[in-house]
């Protein structure tokens, strides 16, 4: 198999021989991980848990567990899912390297579509199944929303959704959901929204998959899944505590085959991270940090503001110049569009992450606007 190196490793190799400007200090806006401490009552969880680690874990997830996050979901988006419609997993990379693969095993030449930009486990799945892409190209024309394009999804197995959407952080509606259900239904392809940032948004809480195939009568979830993470929401992507939910008949099968991968989750995660699921109030905290910062962006780099997740999709002439020339004058890491992206998407934008504190955020962003003055790039 052959990998395309991963974004970080490439912005590694961009900036490696540019020596960045001493005048100001280090700020890192690349990735997608909270800065802020997991909940003390996460934490304390953990450290009572240990004496569980004698004991292997169980590939299906304990029940406290699966309690937990089954509430979540009720509570989040008023959709009751029954035991066997949900699965805990670690985290929700794995799923998305590891379930094409067990979906499309016995698919002669399989077709997998996706959202472009994107997450690169993606095409990493894409990858090791061997399977043709159809790139679901997001752009400013047709704000950062997938066309249906009803002859291209023809050939579609697997359609992966992204939304609330990493790098766009552009959301869909309800109703614009459920026009994927019934392709899904009508297509008989199978339909994942990977919903990690669900829980990071400023007025409007985002929709679920599972609440538009409902809307539309597939009340069973026929060929609908969701993933979702405990890692933005509450600031613990060390946990490694997700979900796929979903279609009961897919999800059999799926968790026969992951008694074999190995991806059991040690027992004193699984106790904190139940902690973590069952409790809102400080997802409310770290919400509003987030709001801040998606505030000073509007105001300080004159874009629109964000409704959901922490990320700025900031417009730029050529963004492997601008990320280059940022890193050189003001010290401050961005990562360019173009490599999250294929066929030329993404190169017209940086990916800043505002993960920070907002007294910070408003200081590096300050800067990002000084150096747009001063720099035309």
């Amino acid at each position: 198999m052959k990998f395309e190196p991963y974004p970080f490793e490439k912005l590694t190799q961009l900036l490696k021989d540019i020596k960045p400007s001493q005048e100001h200090s280090e700020a890192i806006l690349t990735i997608g991980e909270p800065q802020f401490e997991t909940p003390l009552i996460i934490q304390d969880e953990l450290k009572n848990s240990t004496k569980l680690l004698k004991k292997y874990p169980k590939t299906a997830g304990e029940e406290y567990l699966k309690i937990a996050q089954l509430g979540f979901v009720k509570r989040r988006f008023g959709v009751e899912l029954e035991q066997d419609e949900l699965i805990p997993t670690f985290g929700t990379r794995e799923v998305l390297f590891n379930f094409p693969q067990f979906l499309l095993f016995d698919v002669k030449n399989p077709t997998i579509a996706f959202t472009n930009p994107f997450y690169q486990i993606y095409e990493g799945a894409a990858t090791a199944c061997r399977a043709d892409v159809i790139h679901l190209n997001l752009t400013k024309e047709n704000d950062f929303k997938p066309d249906i394009s009803d002859i291209r999804l023809k050939k579609a197995n697997l359609v992966i959704l992204n939304f609330p959407n990493n790098p766009t952080s552009s959301t869909m509606s309800k109703y614009e959901l459920a026009r994927w259900v019934k392709l899904a239904l009508k297509y008989d392809f199978v339909l994942m929204n990977d919903e990690c940032y669900s829980e990071i948004y400023s007025n409007n809480a985002p929709v679920s998959l599972l609440e538009a195939s409902l809307h539309v009568g597939n009340m069973d979830f026929k060929n609908i899944l969701v993933i979702n993470s405990i890692s933005k929401r509450s600031s613990a992507p060390g946990l490694r505590s997700g979900f796929i939910a979903g279609d009961k008949n897919i999800l059999k099968e799926y968790s026969k085959y992951r008694t074999y991968v190995g991806t059991a989750i040690p027992l004193p995660l699984q106790k904190a991270a139940s902690i973590a699921w069952s409790d809102d109030l400080h997802v409310e905290n770290s919400r509003a940090v987030y709001k801040k910062n998606l505030e000073l962006a509007s105001e300080i780099l004159g874009v629109k503001k964000s409704d959901a997740t922490f990320y700025v999709w900031l417009e730029v002439d050529n963004d492997l110049e601008f990320t280059k020339r940022l890193y050189e004058k003001k010290n401050v890491k961005v990562l360019p569009g173009s490599f999250l992206g294929r066929e030329g998407i993404g190169s017209a934008y940086v990916r800043v992450a505002l993960v920070e504190n907002s007294e910070k955020t408003k200081e590096v962003l300050t800067r990002i606007s000084d150096f747009t003055k001063e720099d035309n790039i």
